[in-house]
């Protein structure tokens, strides 16, 4: 909305000053600053309503029996990363982009369907919240949405997305691109089902899974700006998609909002941000990755969420196999997702969520490098 103002009133006037309007990076830093500015006014008053309401957390019965400390302290504090994120993207970005609509889209969408799952669990006192085939309903609504509009609608998009439909960079291989061809519509509901759930799986210490947000989104800023930018995709020999860059605001919001949550869920932690907030950010990480053409980075910017996903998985495959086979199931893991192994093997959780951080920063740079390398 001030995007549009400040343009209005630039072509009017031509006031001094107003022409930043028109810069991305002038606007991902006031998408940034307004989202933290955000969440130190706005959150500490959403958190004492969750505490008078008793929106409070439920110890885990799958978690370490250190958790049960934890029963009590505020959920659904995703709703501050929600209004951390849209808010600034209203204010700041081309609300009329494509890119932007469809971004937006999935984080309110995901964002419901993760608010319905903990209104089931915490206030309503249902054991597993929204039933399961519901909530893989509201993720494959929303992946045949994004995918579907791209498939048969890439026009609405821009150029870039005629040429390059179901096309997918292939990190480190220069000219290399994929095409998903008619599997491309499948593919794009599995990576937001994938991404989705594998944000939630991460979201198990304080300020882990929204600390690794941040660098994700840090990083998909700089690649979306550099998709939209002509000079710089050529530069790096990438797909040139107009219009892509105006994600990159969004992204910074993201990052602000991270931030801004971070300071109120890091150890330890005040509220927990529970589905609402983490199948809204995976949703939309995994979009990011669809929309700039980049789904093949995801397993790597986003490492440590397929890290715990595949430790899951490793995990509940291994003890039904051998549960089959020897009569007892054994297991790879102490406890999975993998945090949890490491807290049983005695490291402090700061200590955990620190160290995931390294990584996730070191798997950021590797997804920059990718670019050069190409």
């Amino acid at each position: 909305m001030l995007y549009y103002l400040g343009t209005y009133l630039y072509k009017q006037f031509k006031p001094p000053g107003f022409g930043l309007f028109h810069a991305i990076s002038f606007r991902m830093a006031a998408a940034a600053v307004t989202a933290l500015f955000l969440s130190f006014v706005v959150g500490p008053i959403i958190i004492r309503l969750l505490k008078k309401r008793q929106v409070d957390n439920q110890a885990k019965v799958e978690a370490p029996k250190n958790h049960l400390a934890k029963a009590g302290i505020p959920t659904m504090g995703g709703l501050i990363v929600l209004m951390n994120v849209l808010v600034p993207t209203l204010l700041w970005g081309d609300i009329g982009n494509a890119y932007v609509i469809m971004i937006m889209l999935t984080t309110v969408w995901m964002g419901l369907v993760g608010f319905s799952d903990d209104y089931f669990k915490v206030v309503k006192k249902y054991k597993k919240g929204l039933i399961a085939r519901y909530k893989l309903i509201g993720q494959i609504g929303i992946g045949l949405i994004i995918g579907g509009t791209i498939y048969f609608f890439p026009e609405w998009f821009g150029s870039g997305m005629e040429h390059f439909r179901t096309l997918s960079t292939v990190p480190f291989l220069k000219s290399v691109n994929f095409d998903f061809s008619w599997l491309y519509i499948p593919i794009v509901i599995f990576i937001i089902t994938a991404t989705s759930n594998a944000v939630n799986l991460t979201d198990g210490l304080d300020g882990l899974a929204i600390g690794t947000v941040g660098v994700v989104a840090l990083t998909l800023a700089l690649v979306s700006y550099v998709s939209g930018n002509a000079i710089f995709a050529h530069y790096l020999n990438i797909m040139h998609l107009p219009g892509a860059d105006e994600l990159a605001v969004y992204c910074a919001a993201l990052v602000g909002g991270s931030l801004g949550f971070l300071w109120f869920n890091a150890y330890p932690a005040q509220v927990f941000m529970g589905d609402t907030g983490s199948l809204a950010l995976g949703g939309a990480i995994g979009a990011l990755c669809v929309l700039i053409k980049k789904e093949f980075l995801l397993p790597i910017v986003g490492g440590i969420f397929f890290a715990e996903t595949i430790s899951v998985i490793i995990q509940v495959a291994y003890f039904k196999y051998t549960r089959k086979k020897y009569g007892e199931g054994k297991r790879v893991f102490k406890m999975a997702p993998i945090h949890h192994h490491f807290e049983l093997k005695g490291w402090a959780e700061p200590k955990i969520v620190t160290r995931f951080y390294i990584v996730a920063v070191i798997l950021a740079i590797i997804s920059l490098t990718t670019f050069k390398v190409r």
